[in-house]
């Protein structure tokens, strides 16, 4: 056998087990506007897109740096289906085009355990996920998919930090993936139980978050500490 082809056997191993990268970005859902406003001055989820546009800053800001980067978006579907009736608009197709312009997996969910499912699917057995923002209503124990969307005050659809062993596989990430919460709270215990879990942290603000910035093309900002 010829050392060249030698070489070229002893690499093929090497080459079959090369991984590579795929980045996660999660929109939990909007509340209705008529339940906001009871809130009076509490109320603060008025425009429908906050968890969409935070989400598109995200990927905006992701493919200037990796203009080949594998997206997948999943967003929590029944909250903007239920404001679009309210709004008299139609915001599903929107969404659509949104991911159809910036050319990344859009997936759909109904529950949370179909956001766990589909972050989990994420990863293949030749892709693992680099990255993971999550951009929606939260506490400081969970991701609230809905909020104010069924039942003024509630959540029907959360994904808990008690749930992360059983229902989030630490397989499916990167050794050194990097994982953003831009929900309120999640610095105050989720972020702990995350990198207890999952064995990588989760960066957290101890406050509420606040969207303003994504109205001009940057992340949301947080009340107070960033922790991971």
């Amino acid at each position: 056998m010829s050392l060249k082809r030698v070489l070229a056997y002893c690499c093929l191993p090497l080459m079959l087990n090369v991984v590579s990268a795929v980045d996660v970005v999660l929109s939990g859902g909007v509340a209705l506007k008529s339940w906001e406003k009871l809130r009076g001055p509490n109320a603060h989820d008025n425009w429908w897109a906050n968890f969409v546009r935070g989400a598109t800053v995200r990927i905006d800001k992701l493919q200037k740096i990796k203009p080949d980067a594998k997206i997948v978006w999943i967003v929590y579907k029944p909250a903007y289906v239920n404001r679009s009736k309210e709004d008299g608009q139609n915001y599903v197709p929107m969404i659509r085009e949104q991911a159809a312009k910036r050319k990344v997996k859009l997936v759909f969910v109904n529950t949370a355990d179909e956001a766990f499912a589909a972050i989990n699917k994420a990863a293949t057995r030749k892709d693992k996920i680099s990255s993971f923002y999550y951009f929606g209503h939260s506490n400081a124990h969970a991701f609230m998919l809905d909020y104010s969307s069924d039942i003024i005050g509630v959540s029907k659809q959360w994904m808990h930090e008690k749930d992360l062993e059983k229902k989030l596989d630490k397989n499916a990430f990167m050794p050194d993936a990097e994982c953003w919460s831009y929900g309120c709270y999640t610095g105050n215990s989720m972020t702990a139980t995350w990198k207890k879990t999952m064995g990588i942290p989760l960066w957290g603000n101890t406050a509420s978050t606040r969207y303003q910035p994504v109205g001009w093309g940057e992340l949301p900002s947080g009340a107070g500490d960033w922790v991971k």
